[in-house]
């Protein structure tokens, strides 16, 4: 078994800053853009109000968000850049191996560390002080090499595997737009439908010029819209772990970039879904949040259910699950612009069915199907695939750390 020394002896916080007004978009951390579950981040929205100097981090410093700990943020900087104050640094000390501190920082124990000397109930904040009496192994340099070599690889083939999936994201909805909004679908001849001056008509309801045979309408044309409710939760009975999955907009939230799911933290029994009367909805399905925030997307892998926090769509006959989420993917702007609430926005499942679209013919639908079936297939095996090297990491994870699986040398 390995031995333990404080985090404090192995890492310090860093006290370097940058101007605001050198600050960039794209190298810019908040505690926003770091995904919940070790996810790591994502492109931040906004810069802060230029002004003083903010906090600043190198090429591999640990990331750490400090507000609600239990969300489990934590990124290794593989650039340098600016952040926001929430955001902890870590500065790694040269006699250890940066990369297999951030793996002793990676572990569920550690952000159960943060919380127990965390500060707050709505946005509970650690306590920078008690978080560096965190214990991490001490053993010598070359022993934390091997094992932060051997968790990178896992890690930089689930980071390929993203870069794929982002890939083909742009692909899928390229073609999509290309199809639906410039028009430029096949025609009779394999050419681009408007660019070979195919007739257009001027849809006065969609205030647009469309193919000749396309029409208006609106979401619920091409799904059916579902709400869905939340089962009494001091009923026990009502929740089981082999039961239904029931999704809510944190899981959409914690399933980060991803646009599959399976399950959500919680799964629903028999007894919960009559006493909510909550509807189950097909493997297909297309789950959007509907408030607090509104526009988180994810298409369903089995059969699910969902709180009240959800409008989802179930395609109907001749509208493929792929056409259905670029569909409601592009109408986010006009559902978004149609919410309401004074605390939190929400749309409601009668102003989804108000939403504008167009309808192209059925036989083009399924033309673009053909195509689109095959990008979703590659895109979830490969999702599919980083949870099985993610489980792989996390078994190994605390095994190495605590000295019960050793890395031996190469012949």
């Amino acid at each position: 078994m390995n031995k333990f020394v404080p985090l404090n002896q192995v890492a310090k916080y860093s006290k370097k800053r940058i101007k605001s007004i050198e600050a960039n978009i794209d190298s810019f951390i908040t505690t926003d853009n770091i995904l919940p579950n070790k996810a790591g981040i994502t492109v931040a929205t906004n810069l802060p109000p230029s002004g003083n100097a903010m906090p600043a981090y190198e090429v591999d410093n640990i990331l750490v968000a400090n507000i609600r700990p239990y969300l489990k943020k934590i990124w290794f900087a593989n650039r340098s850049g600016a952040c926001s104050a929430d955001v902890l640094v870590f500065e790694v000390a040269k006699s250890c191996d940066p990369k297999f501190i951030y793996y002793s920082l990676f572990v569920d124990d550690f952000f159960k560390h943060m919380m127990r000397g965390a500060k707050g109930t709505k946005m509970p904040r650690g306590t920078k002080s008690q978080i560096l009496d965190f214990l991490v192994p001490d053993i010598h340099l070359k022993n934390q090499q091997k094992i932060s070599s051997v968790l990178s690889a896992l890690d930089s083939k689930i980071q390929l595997n993203k870069k794929i999936n982002a890939e083909l994201e742009q692909a899928a909805k390229t073609l999509f737009d290309y199809w639906f909004v410039q028009f430029e679908f096949p025609n009779a001849k394999g050419m681009p439908y408007k660019a070979s001056s195919g007739k257009m008509i001027w849809n006065e309801k969609l205030k647009v010029e469309i193919p000749d045979g396309w029409s208006n309408g609106v979401l619920s044309d091409v799904g059916k819209i579902i709400g869905g409710s939340t089962p009494a939760r001091e009923m026990d009975n009502y929740f089981a772990a082999s039961g239904t999955a029931w999704i809510t907009p944190k899981d959409l939230a914690s399933n980060g970039e991803n646009k599959f799911i399976t399950k959500g933290e919680v799964s629903v029994s028999e007894e919960g879904i009559k006493s909510a009367s909550l509807n189950l909805m097909p493997k297909g399905t297309i789950l959007l949040s509907s408030r607090a925030p509104i526009g988180y997307m994810a298409i369903s892998r089995e059969v699910v259910t969902t709180n009240q926090g959800f409008k989802s769509f179930v395609p109907k006959a001749g509208y493929s699950t792929p056409f259905v989420f670029y569909a409601v993917k592009n109408s986010l702007p006009a559902i978004v612009s149609n919410a309401s609430g004074s605390t939190f926005k929400e749309v409601s499942g009668s102003v989804l069915k108000t939403i504008s679209i167009c309808l192209p013919p059925l036989a083009i639908i399924e033309k673009y199907t053909k195509i689109a079936d095959g990008i979703f297939e590659k895109q979830n095996k490969l999702e599919l695939e980083n949870q099985k090297l993610s489980e792989l990491r996390d078994w190994l994870l605390p095994m190495l750390m605590n000295g019960q699986i050793k890395i031996l040398n190469h012949a």
